[in-house]
């Protein structure tokens, strides 16, 4: 099967990429912006095909769907900042709302069938109760969710009408880095927890801000839900290989349902690295709900998948191992 991966020199992107390319099941090509902020050309696997282009040019997706293809899409395409969300609502769903839209058309005029889809466990916001299952109430508490629920509620809506079947892989913070030490986690700027604290280890910066100590959680930080990101990568393969069979639509929540706090991750990453990482105390940050944890028993179930990195010490050793060799991200 093709399979056309659209963000595939990102992050989580170019983990997908590498795995799928060594597990040697499908053929890849890989569409990417290349954004300063976010692609990378040097994370991109030698020999796969690379297309550069906006998923919202309905001309270049034409042009990459009649020359390539594709039997299945993984959609990965997307800002992803919480907080850059409820500044620029409007940039979020003209970015990622417009861009799965366009995707989905290119795909029906294409007869191309199925998607596997990057979304978020912002979807939930303040959930109910956890571990957060994959049916449970969704409300988004900022932009950056509100577009990613648009979206998969247009995915679901193409199945009934165009017969386009699509998975809905919902990530809990995404983390860590290959094993191999030479594709990671950077951004510019950088807004995740564990390259910031890092960043700190590494006398970047003198210290790692921790927004909101006044949560309903054991130590008042968030506590948040660490999935490895080649854990997440098995999964897209997982959920391709679950559509080429016949799968109908579906979500999956991607998660260990093993919470760590703010604190507890600044703690492990003091241990691993050996250094003491100071942390000033700042006011809380817009759309962070308290707790985020996942239940992952239907991906497990349903999928098969069952994650190797189990713990945030194993995942951070990993990203560790990328930012002492990448200390300037890819710049170096």
């Amino acid at each position: 099967m093709k399979v056309l991966v659209c963000g595939g020199a990102g992050y989580i992107g170019s983990h997908v990429v590498r795995e799928m390319v060594r597990s040697s099941q499908h053929k890849v090509v890989v569409l990417d912006l290349l954004a300063a902020t976010h692609g990378h050309k040097s994370h991109i696997e030698t020999g796969v095909p690379l297309e550069v282009g906006d998923v919202r040019d309905e001309a270049f997706l034409e042009r990459v769907f009649s020359e390539h293809k594709p039997d299945a899409v993984i959609h990965m395409c997307a800002w992803l900042s919480v907080p850059e969300s409820v500044r620029e609502p409007l940039a979020y769903f003209d970015n990622n709302v417009v861009g799965t839209l366009r995707v989905l058309q290119a795909m029906k005029n294409h007869g191309c069938k199925q998607i596997v889809f990057s979304s978020t466990a912002a979807l939930f916001g303040t959930p109910e109760s956890t571990p957060i299952k994959p049916d449970a109430r969704k409300a988004p508490e900022s932009p950056y969710g509100d577009t990613k629920f648009a979206a998969e509620l247009m995915i679901n809506a193409c199945e009934t009408a165009y017969g386009i079947r699509g998975v809905h892989l919902r990530y809990f913070n995404a983390c860590g880095a290959h094993v191999d030490g030479d594709i990671g986690e950077t951004h510019d700027p950088e807004t995740h927890l564990i390259p910031l604290v890092l960043q700190v280890a590494l006398g970047q910066r003198d210290h790692i801000k921790i927004f909101g100590t006044d949560y309903a959680t054991p130590d008042g930080t968030c506590v948040r839900d660490y999935v490895h990101v080649t854990d997440l990568s098995t999964a897209h393969i997982q959920a391709l290989d679950y559509l080429e069979k016949g799968g109908k639509t579906d979500a999956f929540n991607l998660g260990l349902a093993d919470g760590f706090s703010v604190k507890e991750v600044i703690e492990s990453c003091r241990k691993v690295t050996g250094h003491p990482i100071p942390a000033v105390l700042a006011p809380r940050r817009e759309g962070d709900p308290p707790i985020l944890v996942a239940s992952g028993e239907k991906a497990k179930s349903i999928l098969g998948w069952k994650p190797q990195f189990d713990t945030i010490e194993k995942i951070i050793e990993t990203a560790w191992k990328f930012h002492v060799s990448h200390p300037k991200g890819y710049k170096c």
